[in-house]
């Protein structure tokens, strides 16, 4: 059964396309190595990434992230520290522990191949997995996808693949088929969706509002006490986030573009006017560090700095707008009067039943359907969250998140260095603003309007389709070749 709390992970940086997902597949292959008792006959492992993981993999981690995987390491539990220096750990010796258990011969230049002028026709972010034998005998072949958001889809070893820069032939993309066996609630689900107008419909008929339906689905498998477990981790991990990264002590974030971290110094300085995150006094004689949108600024700076640093984050719904949800969730809970924990909860139920929308009619994957996919989701999603705990209808609700995505539509993803810094950073300080924005608009009407969440999914979809691939996360083209980034 689909959970909407797969929307948030708990992840570690730099994105949940290129870091989160490929170190689950790893994990995933090794796993079925082990049960599979081929870890003792495996002496080498070869490692193939194609498409967007090829052309962006070095600036996001994503050969690090496999190593780790491999080791048998999750994004939820990785240490980040060993993450960030493994690729140098392994190389003292050439030699990588192979899920834990046995060491194996790793010649990082030899097994680590970044194929850069072609990727498979079913999704932007294929990967093959090569086990041999001490003869150079093949012993296991796996190809895996990371399909966004940390989610990830196993493929064959003769799945097709074209150049980089051909157009997957009709039907032979996921985009082209149909993925609704993994994205659909199970039978035991009081309350299926798949649609806007579906769960709008649901809560009309029902008397309830969307939380209230999604909690009736969450518990339909999973008892009461772990799904509210579950939620209150989510939330925990994302307050603790923000902490870090107002705190950090590190002056640059890693990758060679010498970006400096902008959270703490700007704490610093809204903390002297009044500390929210303390609850400490408050004075009000400087306008701009009075303002609560200098704040959701600060949280959503915070949030996508420790993710640009590798640091642990809630892929929400991905590492790339990880820092927009937890921002306008902190500018529910420290300016709302009535926040409380049941707030929370409701907000993150609503969130999620929006990205659940997003993952299953169109695409949460830059590499698939640009930013749009990303931050435009992430923004539709926190507004329709914000919209349900401050009383919102679930049209109202409805309205918010359709207008959080309809202004976000057309975003590329151009990643200047492949990192996930410029723009991506202060791209969640404006979406997070731009999702509470959406949120007054929605309160002040009556939930009618003309276009629906379900038209702006599909046009985000369709946009994403005839996109260029080069403003698809493949840093070549858009701000990713028109700055210099030495």
């Amino acid at each position: 059964m689909f959970s909407v709390l797969d929307m948030f992970k708990i992840g570690v940086g730099p994105s949940s396309s290129h870091t989160v997902g490929p170190m689950v597949a790893a994990h995933a292959f090794v796993s079925s190595m082990r049960d599979s008792g081929l870890i003792g006959r495996t002496a080498r492992i070869k490692v193939t990434l194609y498409g967007s993981l090829s052309l962006t993999g070095l600036g996001h981690g994503t050969d690090r992230a496999i190593m780790a995987g491999l080791e048998g390491n999750v994004p939820a539990t990785v240490d980040t520290q060993h993450m960030l220096r493994i690729r140098e750990t392994c190389a003292l010796d050439d030699t990588l522990n192979l899920a834990g258990a046995r060491r194996i011969r790793f010649d990082y230049d030899r097994d680590m191949v970044f194929d850069r002028w072609r990727r498979m026709a079913a999704h932007p972010n294929g990967m093959r997995f090569q086990a041999f034998d001490d003869d150079g005998n093949l012993v296991d072949e796996q190809v895996w996808y990371s399909i966004g958001g940390g989610f990830i889809r196993r493929g064959a070893p003769d799945d097709l693949m074209i150049g980089i820069h051909d157009k997957p032939p009709e039907g032979t993309s996921f985009a082209d088929q149909d993925e609704g066996s993994s994205t659909d609630f199970g039978p035991d689900a009081p309350y299926p969706f798949s649609s806007g107008s579906e769960l709008v419909a649901l809560c009309r008929e029902h008397h309830l509002s969307i939380a209230e339906l999604v909690w009736a689905n969450e518990t339909a498998t999973r008892s009461a006490v772990q799904v509210r477990t579950d939620i209150d981790t989510v939330w925990r991990v994302m307050r603790e986030c923000v902490d870090h990264g107002c705190t950090s002590t590190e002056q640059l974030l890693p990758g060679g573009l010498d970006v400096p971290r902008r959270a703490p110094r700007m704490y610093e300085r809204l903390a002297s006017n009044s500390d929210v995150l303390k609850r400490g006094r408050s004075r009000r004689d400087a306008v701009l560090e009075s303002s609560d949108a200098a704040w959701v600024n600060l949280f959503a700076l915070a949030v996508s700095e420790e993710n640009a640093g590798g640091g642990r984050i809630v892929t929400a719904p991905t590492n790339g707008s990880a820092g927009i949800i937890p921002a306008v969730l902190h500018y529910y809970w420290h300016f709302m009067d009535d926040a409380n924990e049941e707030g929370v909860v409701t907000f993150l139920l609503t969130a999620g039943a929006i990205g659940y929308l997003f993952k299953r009619n169109a695409s949460i994957s830059g590499a698939e359907v640009g930013c749009q996919g990303e931050v435009g989701s992430a923004c539709s999603m926190a507004a329709a969250g914000l919209a349900a705990v401050l009383g919102g209808t679930p049209e109202q609700v409805e309205n918010a998140a359709e207008i959080g995505i309809e202004h976000n539509l057309g975003l590329t993803c151009d990643p200047v260095g492949g990192l996930v810094q410029i723009p991506c950073i202060e791209r969640n300080a404006m979406a997070a603003n731009t999702a509470i924005n959406a949120v007054r608009m929605a309160m002040l009407g009556d939930g009618s309007h003309i276009v629906t969440l379900d038209q702006a999914i599909e046009t985000m979809r369709e946009t994403g389709e005839d996109m260029m691939a080069k403003y698809k996360e493949t840093s070549k083209g858009g701000l990713a070749v028109n700055v210099v980034e030495c």
